[in-house]
């Protein structure tokens, strides 16, 4: 049998609630399908935010504690809600889900990498789409830091991923230039990594906490465990399909 492409994608709370304040199922169905369809050539690891959104549309939390607190309890709150949607939708195609919660530290002691990778590579052989979130409880790194961007770049390293998507509401990265004349201009190659960090306009994203500097910081993650990265738009429908048939402008790291 010839060797399935191993493909981490990683979704954002902006690109799963459409940029409103609600999860959006329309769009985790895309990714169903899109999946579906894929199934025969890809296997795919789904790094995902969204347990914090999820949760502000159950429950207002009132508390005399730091914002984070509350922040770590919504996503308590949240993740069941959202492995949950996952489920129903992905089983609807006859696609099977299991859920992750890793902390930055897992990937810093030996014996939890190896773990990670055991786990995932049976979930994987067995057919199942492993659904990977931090856990938001006993970490903060991606509430302060990175909606999950580097998560994903260590995540798609320690796999050994042939791809590592980033879907988000841009087509990509856009050039400087184009951004301060407000006619942006998507970067749709890049092979000179030093040209991308002195392109890149910081900005941070509604419900996420990220933006496009923690997009370059996971890129060069990937970078050096040679794996090429794609900035794609997931707020369109069918867009790791259109960026496959090459029908969508998104970012390309060689």
């Amino acid at each position: 049998m010839q060797k399935k492409k191993r493909i981490l994608l990683k979704i954002g709370s902006n690109t799963l609630t459409k940029e409103t304040d609600n999860i959006s199922r329309g769009k985790i169905e895309d990714l169903a399908s899109q999946i579906a369809h894929l199934q025969d050539t890809c296997e795919f690891i789904i790094v995902s935010s969204g347990a914090i959104a999820v949760a502000k549309q159950f429950v207002k939390l009132e508390s005399k504690g730091k914002d984070i607190n509350v922040k770590q309890a919504l996503a308590s709150i949240g993740q069941p809600h959202l492995i949950r949607i996952y489920q129903e939708i992905f089983r609807e195609y006859g696609l099977l889900t299991s859920q992750c919660l890793l902390s930055y530290s897992d990937f810093e002691k030996e014996q939890s990498k190896t773990n990670i990778v055991n786990t995932i590579n049976v979930l994987v052989n067995n057919n199942y789409i492993p659904i990977i979130n931090e856990n938001d409880t006993v970490a903060t790194d991606e509430i302060k830091f990175g909606d999950n961007d580097k998560l994903g770049a260590l995540t798609a390293s320690l796999l050994n991923a042939d791809l590592f998507i980033i879907a988000t509401n841009t087509n990509g990265i856009y050039t400087k230039e184009s951004m301060e004349n407000g006619i942006p201009k998507t970067i749709k190659l890049v092979e000179d990594f030093k040209h991308l960090e002195d392109e890149v306009v910081s900005s941070k994203s509604s419900h996420g906490t990220g933006g496009m500097q923690s997009k370059v910081d996971a890129i060069l993650v990937a970078k050096k465990a040679n794996i090429e990265t794609w900035i794609v738009n997931g707020l369109e429908d069918n867009f790791i399909m259109n960026a496959f048939n090459d029908k969508v402008p998104f970012t390309k790291i060689k």
